[in-house]
């Protein structure tokens, strides 16, 4: 969704029946992709945190949940709406669970996702042990100072591939292989990522609250 289009959307359609607004605390594209579609049976109007002109919040904790529940506090606080913020990350069996919550920055500023892809191969040249799993966790809260944020959690297991596949997804999907599917996430169809991914795990196990509580 471009900017412009969200921003005048905010607004609501003349004639139609307003729809709930939820502000997703990301600039990433490829996370703003997936969440509007897993969204979508929900009927919320997505809006990137981009569109009001917020820019990112820092992330400086050790934990999934800290830097989540942050992010989506700034959201709301800036924008005066809720809002939903992901963190999420690769953990590696082998390199003791990094990258972890330093996953979109593992290879340092700026972000890549070559580099970080590229020392993560590094790190596990020559090891045996290629056991990892993607972590998410999605915070909603209702306000800035919410008591009760909504969590949600979700664990998807898989392996570091030997090689990278595939032209699809984005961080490190092309490498990130389900040995149930014989495909790294980079070649899955969206439609079946958006199904069985941490990110709709960790969406799904709050869906109910979402459905009731905005």
């Amino acid at each position: 969704m471009a900017a412009s289009d969200a921003t005048a959307n905010a607004a609501g359609s003349p004639g139609g029946a307003a729809r709930r607004r939820l502000v997703i605390a990301s600039g990433n594209a490829g996370k703003l992709r997936e969440i509007d579609h897993i969204l979508a049976p929900l009927d919320f109007e997505v809006i990137p945190q981009g569109a009001f002109g917020v820019t990112e919040a820092p992330e400086p904790y050790c934990t999934f949940i800290e830097n989540a529940l942050t992010k989506a506090r700034h959201a709301s606080a800036s924008t005066g709406l809720p809002a939903l913020a992901d963190d999420s990350g690769i953990c590696v069996a082998a390199l003791g669970g990094a990258p972890g919550v330093h996953s979109a920055r593992y290879a340092g500023e700026p972000k890549s996702d070559a580099r970080n892809n590229e020392k993560l191969v590094a790190a596990l040249d020559g090891v045996a042990d290629r056991r990892a799993h993607y972590y998410c966790v999605i915070v909603v809260v209702r306000s800035a100072d919410d008591p009760q944020p909504l969590i949600g959690e979700g664990l998807w297991a898989g392996e570091v591939a030997r090689a990278a596949s595939g032209e699809g997804g984005f961080g490190y999907d092309p490498w990130f292989l389900i040995p149930a599917t014989g495909l790294t996430v980079a070649q899955m169809p969206a439609e079946l990522k958006n199904r069985i991914s941490h990110r709709a795990l960790a969406l799904a196990s709050i869906a109910g609250k979402l459905r009731s509580d905005f």
